[in-house]
């Protein structure tokens, strides 16, 4: 077949900029074969090579004595639990095949997101999302959440692992351009810890999974451009279809592999399919690879190298095998009945070379193109915006005459609104580890021995169980307000959550998602929430073990507001140490942990908050500020209130404020999908000074309700103010009615009614 000729358009239309394609010819040595120019597509562009961002992930805390695998190392971090254990975790982005296929879109970013745990050696055990969408009366917008909620659900209860935690926010912003982050984690010994690099001189390449076929084509490219009506409809075809029963097998089969000690490294096929994991894993080593296409199994007739080498098809995997171990490689993929081949070797060239029946269509110095892609500093410049977003105040807004009819509409608000709809999608229980499933802070996973890989005839004996908790964290409008302040809250929120939890922070992995960087607005955006999340994580000991950047989220209407989200990993010392959100007892005393309000905050914590948004519709303001100082402050007396055993529940106070956090903690508990209401009588009048509306809706940060025995009400109201942090006792759990007396009167309502609102809000949305 007749190749292309490479002409200025059809170098811009594979993303490269005239000085970029010098780059290559300089490389080479010579002008690319049409191959060539597909693969420097693909392998330059922001998806694969960050070259906007690697000045700023550079920034980010990525060390601990805990951690084993660090970011940008190999596919996922790896961090030790423990007993010569450790969890492997890895969050993704698949927010362009998602807007153009939500269904698949979404399937495959689940099944993109597992390979890269158990390509690391670790068995896959539990999956979290984070996802964003336009406002929820839209009929695309909810086709669209319909599609992605059904895809994530259909390749994850296959597969066969809970679906634990995650969020959805709806904005309009997100319209034409959801967010879909995806997140696993996995469990492995030590000595279980798999490579990808290309070792061993001599040693073959084999190719495991299914046929490459044309679906996928050039995806890596896709998801580095602005996303436009014409452009969705021609890269259609980049969206790939996900088979997760086939992933089962390919995980089987190379946890079994794995566990021969056959293997000299592995790699999966996900952005840029064969190309990436052959240049990678040779550049990862210092050596070389050679692959002859002939050999690839094929499902399309008349495939061309481009094709071959760009196609995204799923449930693929390059093994690199250590020689004279063939025989047993083949054995075990013919056990799980897996399509497999011999494609290749490892040099001692550095090169990547690719022949098609014995001729070279592309020979590329490995490291030049998987490492050494071109880096930019984009101009960045604050944007016009915040100028009224900063001259905002109090003035403007009419103080509350009705807050129980407010508290009612924000309940009722989606993104406040139960997420039942979506969770009850997925299987969270399967494995039978799921400790707290969601409607908490965090969920927690517990972690036995049937969780690690090994043979079929090897057991683990573990010392105890291992308690693993999970919270993924992110606030698009913080952060469109203010980027260095958002990105610290993203950070601090999720921190928060955990200690509520009763877990210390692990590590952190993070999603950025972000407009075009080629505008210095937008990149301004982004460099100035990285500031704040890399300050945050610092404070609050989460270091950053490796994550994502998605950039040109955007389509004609404009940007989405920027989204960095981040799961946050964290252990919990005991089992009796596990605290939910949800109020446990009547009688129980509710103590508020933190500032009533942030004083100093001349909005009082109503800037960019849920009640702006939802109850007057203004999107404005200066946040809420984060006090890194005082946050960690309050997490490490959370957690001392826990372990002593005093902390019946604990809830941090988030959007909506102390009066949806005190509503939640009356309903959470769910069993059998039966709620149990359990009602609480408030008293605020003591802070009768701060304005209601702030008081009751405001979303000062650093602030949490737990709950404990009258019995102990006083120790820990003692040991809050010994750990300087402010605590006041603000009611008591009983009742079937939530009732909140402040100076300006009294809110109450049967706890019931208010659950329907919160419950059922979705649900009725999507009808």
């Amino acid at each position: 077949m007749t190749e292309p000729v490479i002409t200025p358009e059809l170098i811009q239309k594979h993303g490269l900029t005239p000085d970029e394609y010098r780059q290559v010819k300089e490389i080479l040595g010579r002008e690319p074969s049409y191959t060539e120019l597909g693969i420097f597509s693909v392998m330059w562009s922001e998806h694969c090579s960050y070259k906007n961002t690697k000045p700023l992930l550079r920034t980010f805390p990525t060390k601990s004595s805990k951690i084993l695998v660090g970011a940008g190392e190999e596919n996922a971090g790896i961090i030790d639990i423990g007993d010569g254990l450790a969890i492997a975790f890895k969050v993704e982005s698949h927010n362009h095949p998602s807007a153009v296929e939500p269904f698949q879109g979404a399937a495959t970013g689940v099944g993109g997101i597992v390979r890269d745990i158990f390509t690391m050696g670790a068995r896959p055990i539990c999956a979290v999302n984070s996802l964003r969408f336009g406002e929820i009366t839209n009929p695309e917008v909810r086709r669209l959440f319909s599609g992605v909620v059904a895809g994530i659900a259909h390749y994850g209860n296959c597969f066969g692992i809970p679906t634990i935690a995650g969020e959805v926010y709806f904005d309009k912003s997100y319209e034409g351009n959801p967010l879909v982050n995806v997140f696993c984690l996995g469990v492995l010994r030590h000595d279980q810890i798999a490579r990808g690099a290309a070792k061993g001189i001599g040693n073959p390449v084999f190719y495991v999974g299914p046929a490459t076929g044309r679906d996928g084509l050039a995806g890596a490219a896709f998801a580095s451009q602005d996303l436009t009506d014409e452009s969705a409809e021609q890269q259609r075809g980049a969206v790939q279809v996900g088979d997760p029963f086939m992933e089962k097998l390919v995980c089987e089969a190379c946890l079994e592999l794995l566990a021969t000690d056959a293997v000299a490294g592995i790699q999966d096929m996900g952005a840029a399919g064969l190309t990436c994991s052959t240049c990678e894993t040779a550049a990862r080593a210092g050596t070389g690879i050679e692959i002859e296409l002939s050999q690839v199994p094929q499902r399309g007739p008349n495939m061309t190298p481009y094709e071959i080498m760009l196609s995204e098809s799923q449930e693929r995997m390059l093994i690199i095998v250590k020689q004279g171990r063939e025989a047993e490689v083949q054995r075990i993929f013919d056990k799980w009945d897996l399509p497999w081949a011999r494609i290749g070797t490892v040099t001692d060239t550095g090169r990547m070379v690719v022949r098609n029946h014995g001729q070279i269509v592309a020979d590329i110095p490995a490291k030049k193109i998987a490492d050494e892609s071109p880096v930019y500093q984009p101009e960045a410049r604050e944007p016009d915006y915040l100028k009224q977003v900063r001259a905002f105040n109090l003035s403007q807004v009419p103080v509350t005459r009705n807050p129980l009819g407010n508290l009612q509409t924000l309940l009722a608000w989606p993104t406040i609104a139960s997420k039942n709809w979506v969770y009850r999608q997925y299987d969270h229980m399967v494995r039978g580890n799921s400790v707290v499933c969601p409607g908490s802070d965090a969920a927690i996973l517990r972690i036995k021995a049937d969780c690690l890989p090994g043979s079929a005839n090897e057991t683990t004996t573990l010392k105890a169980d291992k308690f693993i908790a999970l919270s993924t964290d992110g606030n698009g409008v913080y952060v469109y307000l203010d980027p260095y302040e958002g990105g610290k809250i993203v950070v601090a929120e999720a921190a928060r959550n955990l200690a509520c939890s009763g877990a210390v922070p692990l590590g952190t992995t993070d999603n950025l998602n972000f407009g075009n960087p080629h505008n210095p607005e937008l990149f301004w955006q982004l460099r100035e929430s990285v500031r704040g999340l890399a300050e945050a994580c610092r404070a609050l000991d989460a270091p950053v073990t490796g994550g994502n950047c998605s950039l040109y989220n955007q389509n004609p209407s404009g940007p989405i507001d920027p989204t960095p989200t981040v799961v946050m990993v964290g252990q919990i010392e005991k089992p009796e140490h596990i605290t939910t959100q949800w109020f446990k007892n009547e009688g129980d005393e509710v103590i508020l942990l933190g500032e009533a309000a942030d004083v100093g905050d001349p909005l009082f914590g109503l800037g960019g908050s849920a009640y702006l948004q939802c109850v007057l519709g203004q999107k404005t303001g200066t946040p809420p500020r984060c006090n890194l100082a005082v946050e960690k402050r309050l997490h490490e007396t959370v957690l001392s209130l826990i372990r002593s055993g005093w902390v019946k529940s604990a809830h941090d106070c988030s959007e909506g404020g102390l009066a949806v956090t005190l509503t939640e903690s009356c309903f959470s508990q769910m069993a059998r999908e039966t709620p149990r209401y359990l009602g609480a009588q408030i008293d605020l009048t003591a802070f009768s000074s701060i304005r209601l509306d702030a008081l009751l809706f405001g979303e000062t940060q650093s602030r949490i309700v737990i709950s404990t025995t009258a019995a102990h009400a006083e120790q820990v109201m003692a040991a809050a103010r010994g750990q300087g942090v402010p605590v006041a006792r603000i009611g008591l759990v009983g009742g079937d009615s939530l009732r909140i007396a402040t100076g300006d009167g009294a809110l109450n309502c049967r706890v019931a009614d208010l659950h329907d609102l919160w419950w059922n809000a979705i649900a009725r949305a999507m009808k």
